[in-house]
């Protein structure tokens, strides 16, 4: 962070007049009195050059004080989100309960960049306003670092020492507290910080006072620019916190994985017909999602997209895992026991299961449904390769629609087979919602 900022201090601001201060120095006062009078003594650049040797003194230390004080709450922080942020846009009462908060790291965060931004100023006739808005994207990916050392088992958690040992940023142990750090970073990225922002532009006039202002036109792509790379460090945070969550759902404490072929070839051995529920992990998968799902709804009042984002790479990243996995399709494909009828029919089960729970959560993405569709078609290409016709063994599409809707009822607790005769796996079972 060091490096970001001595680039920010020495090289933004730097002046196309580096020798007006020498020139001020060595001249005696008559000499000076000349330079006023000559024709290219530019007083306006004069006083820019002063302008910005000040400004340059006040930002640095002062960005830097942002980012120290914002670690400092980080290590003591609890993740709640009790903090009504400086900046925000008003509401009326009946919103104000349920509007937006803050954790206390990003409380002080937003606090202090709001009050750099109010002491600055309009800053473009000094042109310091670009420089101005590097510095703040500086700090705040420095403070999103500090968020992703506080997910458990972050990459970067080996960084999160200092030289005694102790944790510098608090854990997020819980799923709650771990949304709170995307909850703090999407709300500072989406709305506090651009709006900060539009005190270092010339804005438009306005004719409503209620109207958001706006930024004169010429600025108008440096500000999304701006704004776009706010939010590719946010999603730094969300892959991480993605990774996380599939991670442990894939590996067990002791490292081994719990998604591997045996699940899978292993199902054939039996002589009788297993009972067709979809597999332990994708079972987990969904109560996850169905966890964060729950808690986001009321952790991201109005900002409904991030939530639905997060779920969708969620769900993308142990999908994409399984997609990917050499190991398993080479088990699949070419190990020394061949996927058989029974094993591909709960493959697709489990497929099926993952593609109806997220199409019904609204988090199905178009990648995800292709990437599905694809490793069906390759697990029935495997059993087709060993000479047996994988149509003539695999039950009709509604049967897996309707195994899969079963299993989301039962999962949820909504389902009620009192008055069901029969396999509640059945294609013909009835399913009746409590």
């Amino acid at each position: 962070m060091d490096s970001a900022f001595s680039s920010f201090s020495k090289g933004s601001f730097s002046s196309s007049l580096g020798d007006s201060a020498e020139l001020e120095q060595n001249l005696t006062l008559s000499d000076r009195i000349k330079v006023f009078k000559s024709s290219q003594f530019n007083p306006d650049n004069y006083v820019t050059s002063k302008c910005q040797n000040m400004n340059e003194k006040l930002a640095y230390p002062f960005l830097k004080r942002i980012e120290q004080s914002s670690a400092a709450f980080a290590a003591d922080d609890d993740w709640s989100l009790v903090y009504s942020p400086v900046g925000l846009r008003s509401m009326g009462s009946a919103m104000s309960l349920s509007s937006p908060k803050l954790s206390s790291s990003a409380h002080r965060f937003n606090s202090m960049v709001q009050e750099l931004v109010e002491d600055v100023g309009p800053l473009e006739s000094l042109q310091l306003d670009g420089a101005a808005l590097e510095g703040i994207l500086q700090v705040f990916n420095s403070y999103v670092s500090l968020l992703i050392n506080g997910l458990p088992g972050s990459m970067e958690n080996e960084e999160n020492l200092d030289g005694s040992g102790i944790k510098i940023v608090r854990m997020a142990e819980t799923e709650a507290q771990q949304l709170a750090l995307l909850a703090n970073a999407s709300l500072l990225a989406d709305e506090l910080l651009p709006r900060a922002a539009l005190k270092l532009f010339p804005l438009m006039q306005q004719t409503n006072k209620m109207e958001t202002p706006k930024i004169a036109p010429g600025r108008a792509p440096e500000q999304r620019e701006w704004k776009k790379r706010l939010q590719r460090s946010v999603d730094r945070l969300r892959d991480s916190f993605c990774r996380q969550h599939a991670l442990d759902l894939i590996f067990t404490e002791e490292g081994e994985t719990r998604l591997h072929p045996q699940m899978y070839i292993g199902m054939d051995g039996n002589v009788e017909e297993p009972e067709w529920f979809p597999s332990p992990i994708y079972q987990e998968l969904f109560a996850k999602l169905s966890q964060i799902a729950s808690i986001a709804t009321d952790m991201f009042v109005g900002r409904e997209r991030f939530a639905t984002v997060l779920l969708m790479r969620l769900t993308e990243t142990v999908i994409l895992w399984l997609s990917d996995d050499q190991n398993f399709w080479g088990e699949i494909e070419e190990g020394p026991r061949p996927l058989g009828p029974f094993g591909l029919q709960q493959f697709y089960l489990d497929m099926e299961f993952v593609m109806l729970f997220s199409s019904q959560g609204r988090y199905l993405s178009r990648h995800l449904n292709q990437v599905i569709k694809n490793i069906i078609a390759r697990a029935i290409d495997a059993v087709s390769a060993t000479g047996l016709d994988p149509f003539r063994v695999l039950p009709e599409d509604d049967w897996f629609a309707e195994v899969a809707q079963i299993a989301i009822k039962m999962l949820t607790g909504k389902a009620n087979f009192g008055n069901v005769e029969g396999d509640v796996t059945s294609p013909t079972a009835s399913v009746y919602s409590q």
